[in-house]
């Protein structure tokens, strides 16, 4: 299996663990030059704008290391992007969904943007 195959595969199991969590899926791959967003979705009155990290094991690195600053960044910058065009009064978060072998691991608003100035 590829890795882009294994991140279409994990991305499947994060949306269909999403929706049983409640979530509403709103829009997937979201792309701009800017960067991308693998899962928008609601959750309750917020929008969601969720980041999908497959591993095949925790070996090198716990998993959660894989979302650098410099992702973090692009993802907030796509988020606003979003936003902007499509919804600009609505709550948003950002949430990651952590695969690791058989164990999916949610986190409800992982990380938030630093406040400009």
């Amino acid at each position: 299996m590829t890795y882009r195959d294994r991140g279409k595969e994990g991305e499947e199991r994060a949306l269909e663990f999403l929706k049983a969590q409640g979530y509403r899926i709103v829009a997937r791959n979201y792309r701009w030059p800017g960067g991308e967003i693998d899962i928008i979705a609601r959750d309750g009155d917020s929008l969601a704008f969720i980041e999908v990290k497959v591993r095949a094991d925790e070996l090198f690195a716990p998993a959660e290391e894989a979302l650098t600053p410099w992702k973090r960044e692009r993802l907030i910058r796509t988020a606003q992007h979003y936003i902007t065009r499509y919804c600009p009064k609505v709550p948003l978060r950002f949430d990651v969904v952590m695969i690791v072998g058989e164990e999916v691991r949610l986190y409800k608003d992982a990380f938030r943007p630093e406040p400009e100035g």
